[in-house]
């Protein structure tokens, strides 16, 4: 089961408050854990969302929104991908984790659809399709 781990943003990651030696050192050698154990597919911090936009929709209308965005432990600050066995173990693995952030954090866990998810919305076509794409991006 694959599933991203999200680190949600708290007031000094929106202020572009940088990590300290001592926690890039600490999330570093979990991080080396998690693709030693073959958990971690990916991992990246994101800057504030000051630096960001986001693209609303409606019908055929496009808005451009400049950052910064709404209420600060709703937005992202980064990110893992992780291949798991269940849920619970990705739990297990997120409760290891250093602190991400210098005060009061939290991580969320969420599971990615599989085909079968999706049941009769989805088409043998499509999936087939859609495996081409994941076969060319090296998935």
């Amino acid at each position: 089961m694959r599933v991203m781990v999200l680190v949600k943003a708290t007031e000094d990651s929106e202020a572009g408050v940088m990590p300290t030696t001592e926690m890039f050192d600490a999330m570093g050698s979990f991080n080396e854990e998690l693709v030693n154990a073959g958990i971690m597919q990916t991992g990246e911090g994101l800057k504030p969302t000051s630096a960001g936009k986001r693209v609303a929709f409606d019908g055929d209308s496009r808005t451009v929104i400049d950052g910064p965005f709404g209420v600060t432990n709703e937005l992202v600050a980064g990110f893992w991908i992780w291949e798991v066995k269940d849920l619970e173990e990705a739990v297990e693995w997120a409760k290891r984790a250093p602190n991400p952030m210098p005060g009061p954090s939290e991580i969320e866990i969420r599971p990615f659809y599989e085909y079968e998810d999706f049941g009769d919305a989805m088409s043998p076509e499509q999936v087939e399709h859609e495996e081409g794409l994941r076969e060319r991006l090296g998935e």
